[in-house]
């Protein structure tokens, strides 16, 4: 596993560092990578520091009072260099009705006096551990799987599809998305018919509001799972936060059209064997 790389900092005019010592110690004997900036240090040498040394984790340490503008501002500049995912903690002689407006700034934990040095190592584990799954993102989608076009009914247009030289592979029904789905094979992707099974269906009620057409568009992915979650954390609506079934033993999943500049995009999984 990749070291958690820390530095542990001393913004401001403050000239006290034996706790900032002492918490460096203890997050190397646990393992970790520690680079101490020393004292006095502004808060663009410390935001240089730590994107220089390529950090997982900002650690200041603040006895001048200062703390309600040096910390936002260190918050601020990593802002402005795209370093947002450094995670920054806090600690020293801090009055606790100070810590609510410093979390509000990004901060993510503020340690005060007497916690224990073991307890600030493991939350710092943690939470880069929290912060690492997030910047790893899951593999792109491999390809277009499929578009989805709503019809009224499945028989009625088959000719036309049939004519275009496009060969019927097979008609299902999927209760759970209350569809008739007609699949039509072209090259490495497909045509899927949707016709709805009630008149309250998600496809009947965009026929109602947009005639046949054009319904969705799907994209095929390895771990559905993973990849809704990554889009919920990075901030893309989806229409639900769990993979469904769907057609062909598939897992799916839907972004909602606001996301996606009004389009409806599906990813899917498919079973091993029809990869």
């Amino acid at each position: 596993m990749e070291k958690i790389r820390v530095l542990v900092a001393k913004p401001g005019l403050d000239g006290h560092d034996r706790g900032a010592l002492v918490i460096a110690q203890a997050l190397r004997d646990a393992g970790m990578e520690v680079i101490y900036t020393g004292l006095r240090q502004s808060p663009e040498q410390i935001v240089a520091s730590a994107i220089q040394e390529d950090v997982d984790c900002i650690g200041l340490s603040c006895l001048s009072g200062a703390h309600n503008e040096l910390f936002p501002d260190i918050m601020r500049l990593l802002k402005e260099q795209n370093a947002e995912d450094i995670i920054v903690v806090g600690g020293g002689v801090i009055p606790l009705e100070d810590i609510p407006f410093l979390e509000s700034k990004g901060i993510k934990k503020i340690f005060t006096p007497g916690t224990r040095t073991q307890d600030t190592a493991d939350f710092i584990r943690f939470a880069v551990a929290e912060q690492r799954k997030l910047n790893h993102a899951p593999a792109a989608p491999k390809k277009l799987a499929h578009i989805g076009i709503a019809v009224s009914s499945i028989e009625e247009m088959l000719p036309f599809y049939q004519q275009l030289g496009f060969e019927l592979e097979g008609v299902e029904t999927v209760e759970e998305e209350q569809v008739r789905v007609a699949f039509f094979k072209i090259g490495e992707t497909k045509l899927e018919l949707l016709e709805s099974l009630s008149t309250e269906g998600p496809v009947a009620k965009f026929i109602a509001k947009r005639g046949q057409g054009i319904h969705h568009i799907a994209f095929e992915v390895d771990d559905l799972a993973s990849r809704l979650e990554y889009y919920k954390q990075h901030g893309i609506s989806l229409l639900q936060d769990e993979p469904r079934q769907g057609a062909e033993g598939a897992q799916i999943g839907f972004i909602h059209p606001k996301s996606a500049g009004g389009v409806l995009v599906e990813l899917c999984q498919y079973p091993t064997e029809k990869q």
